[in-house]
């Protein structure tokens, strides 16, 4: 009898075995990451992860940002959606929101929304309800080659102005460098010069009046003037040649290479370019400048306004209650500091920046702790489909085919027919 109990006893483990093989939980993770060095780390807080959670797997999903942008919302309406998904928040979010496809986790956060960032937080809440946690935040501006400016007696931590940048261009030009480099195929890589012109024109209040359908919205003297002062630049050819051609990850490798002496990008290209560079190394810290977009005589906005992102991780809905979990353990000091301590992001977690190391990401670090207005990335602020039109009227812009009065009424009109 005990011989057929213990042989009873056996079977059942192995079909209790079985069966938590057959119960283990897959979340799918996707992201749009490149740089191999962070994606390192990634992998292992997933591994790490699945070590605390027995029966629980992390699967990687890798979408290239354009492709992101463009698969997304059928992928959300498919019935293999991702669980977890990138966000830059902003009118995308909000349009997946009313989507309903995200998940509310504010009632699974309580633990770890204190430690966070408040004003990042906002950015993934609507209407007391929390999608997902920010990890990240970000700046837009120019980062610069040392040997190449000094080749044409430019000095980049003098460039404070428009006309200060519009004169070194015109140095560059003269002394055989590229000045400017931009992956305009991507064409959002563009719209970054129109959007900080006129965060610097007319600061926080002109964008929001242009929201309420004040002063002429987006057609207001602001973003006229943005585009008149984008056209200037342009009229000077600065950027390289074909540069409608080049997708984002494209030109951030030709910066890489040295082959132009500026180029102006979100923070986090700092490491892109060592990545994407043909040598793997591209340019090093001692040869490598930062310069904050310069100021416009007269502006409204401040000089220590930025531009940028606040990027997180949405949870979609029907997810299973392990992606919240995941993401929590993402954005936990323990790992917000190790991400910080090897400089590839500003954390949104409190006292994780105290690991940042390097002189670079501390001085991003600094420029967003002291800006009192950071404007979200308009081509996600805006919603999908404005924002669509800012980063295809601006590559019109930069190419010649539309003038900047074209490019206000283009925005204006489509934030009207959207509003």
């Amino acid at each position: 009898m005990n011989a057929l109990i213990r042989s009873l006893l056996a079977a059942a483990s192995l079909a209790l075995s079985a069966g938590g093989a057959m119960a283990q939980t897959t979340v799918k993770w996707l992201h749009l990451e490149v740089n191999p060095n962070q994606l390192k780390i990634w992998e292992e807080v997933a591994r790490s992860f699945e070590a605390a959670h027995p029966g629980t797997k992390i699967e990687m999903q890798f979408l290239e940002n354009e492709s992101y942008k463009a698969k997304l919302p059928t992928l959300l309406q498919s019935n293999d959606r991702p669980h977890i998904i990138y966000s830059w928040a902003g009118g995308v979010l909000k349009a997946q929101i009313e989507a309903g496809v995200l998940q509310d986790v504010a009632g699974s956060i309580k633990d770890i929304a204190p430690e966070i960032s408040p004003a990042a937080l906002a950015a993934f809440t609507q209407d007391g309800k929390v999608y997902g946690l920010p990890f990240a935040q970000s700046q837009v501006g120019f980062l610069y080659n040392k040997d190449l400016m000094a080749k044409a007696n430019v000095d980049g931590t003098k460039i404070k102005t428009w006309d200060d940048l519009l004169a070194a261009v015109k140095a560059l030009k003269a002394a055989g460098v590229t000045p400017l480099t931009v992956g305009g195929g991507d064409k959002w890589p563009l719209h970054f010069y129109w959007t900080h012109l006129a965060v610097r024109i007319g600061g926080k209040a002109a964008f929001q009046a242009a929201l309420r359908g004040e002063s002429g919205g987006f057609e207001g003297e602001t973003f006229q003037k943005a585009g008149d002062l984008m056209k200037q630049l342009v009229d000077l050819q600065p950027f390289q040649n074909g540069f409608l051609g080049f997708k984002n990850p494209q030109s951030t490798g030709y910066f890489g290479d040295g082959k132009a002496a500026m180029t102006l990008v979100i923070s986090t290209v700092y490491h892109q370019q060592k990545a994407l560079a043909a040598d793997k190394v591209g340019i090093p810290d001692d040869k490598l400048g930062w310069f904050d977009f310069p100021t416009i005589p007269g502006g409204k906005g401040e000089a220590a306004d930025t531009l940028g992102g606040i990027n997180g991780w949405l949870v979609t809905r029907g997810a299973p209650k392990e992606a919240v979990e995941f993401v929590k353990f993402f954005v936990s000091k323990d790992v917000q500091s190790r991400l910080a301590a090897g400089n590839f992001l500003v954390p949104v977690v409190k006292g994780a920046d105290a690991a940042i190391n390097n002189a670079f990401m501390r001085n991003i670090a600094q420029n967003l702790a002291r800006s009192n207005y950071h404007q979200n990335f308009y081509d996600q602020d805006l919603g999908p489909s404005v924002g669509r039109v800012v980063n295809d009227a601006t590559a019109e812009l930069a190419g010649g085919s539309m003038t900047p009065r074209q490019v206000s009424k283009a925005v204006q009109d489509a934030w009207k027919q959207g509003n």
